[in-house]
């Protein structure tokens, strides 16, 4: 696809400085985003299970993209009633469709990944570390 089908979306330029949609795309493939998504993909889980799964992430970083993904509509929060309160965190159906997507390119890049490591071989190998 080329950049210039983007302007098929009235009101909405993601190469745009400003745009809602540049943000919602950072929101999906930021740092963490993506990843708490394809660890949803499967089933439903708790805040601290996703923890555990999404090696490295901290609580705060976790708990302010679950928010953000929330608010987006990529995200449910289901609170259950009871002592003790349980809360789980599940995709939305947009939010099964976009990790659809990313699932497609997590694929791709695994069967890419020799290609990539032999470019950063030779990458390396023409740009020595400044010592």
């Amino acid at each position: 696809m080329s950049t210039k089908s983007f302007d098929a979306f009235p009101g909405f330029q993601v190469l745009a400085r400003g745009c809602e949609s540049r943000t919602v795309l950072d929101h999906v493939t930021g740092r963490w985003g993506t990843l708490i998504l394809l660890a949803l993909d499967q089933d439903s889980k708790r805040f601290s299970e996703l923890r555990r799964t999404v090696d490295g992430i901290n609580e705060k970083a976790l708990a302010q993209s679950l928010r953000q993904l929330e608010r987006d509509g990529f995200v449910d929060r289901i609170a259950s009633e009871g002592y003790p309160s349980r809360v789980e965190y599940r995709l939305t159906e947009p939010g099964r469709l976009i990790t659809g997507h990313l699932s497609a390119l997590v694929l791709h890049l695994y069967d890419d990944m020799p290609r990539v490591l032999a470019a950063q071989e030779d990458y390396d190998a023409r740009h020595p570390a400044a010592p």
